[in-house]
């Protein structure tokens, strides 16, 4: 049986389109099921764009972030960049600032995007 699909104004209606998502998430495209999962991806979409925000990580978050990723310590970052230990060390704890080098390195090297890199 086909939910009717209407506004999400509430988290009960969140909660509740994200369980007919799951319940139909597999709706062959151009199929009465298909277009429900469409419009309720778009509805669901909506609501977690003003409800949910995920704020951009700082320069520094996408560093840790993508070292984590890559299994990067910061012994090899520091080999890898071509600088010591102690200013990587310095640049994780918040102490020194990353050069406008660096940040190009993060980018090209370990594919951090730039928006982050310089949001």
């Amino acid at each position: 049986m086909m939910e009717i699909i209407k506004p999400i104004k509430n988290e009960q209606d969140y909660e509740l389109a994200l369980k007919i998502l799951t319940s139909i998430f597999h709706a062959k495209p151009n199929t009465p099921e298909g277009d429900a999962l469409e419009v309720w991806s778009l509805l669901v979409h909506e609501y977690e764009q003003k409800h949910y925000k995920i704020q951009p990580l700082t320069a520094l978050e996408a560093l840790k972030y993508e070292m984590e990723e890559q299994g990067l310590t910061q012994t090899a970052l520091a080999q890898r960049f071509g600088i010591s230990k102690s200013t990587i060390s310095e640049i994780l704890s918040g102490k020194k600032q990353m050069s406008v080098n660096f940040l190009k390195f993060l980018h090209k090297d370990l594919g951090i995007p730039a928006s982050a890199l310089l949001g």
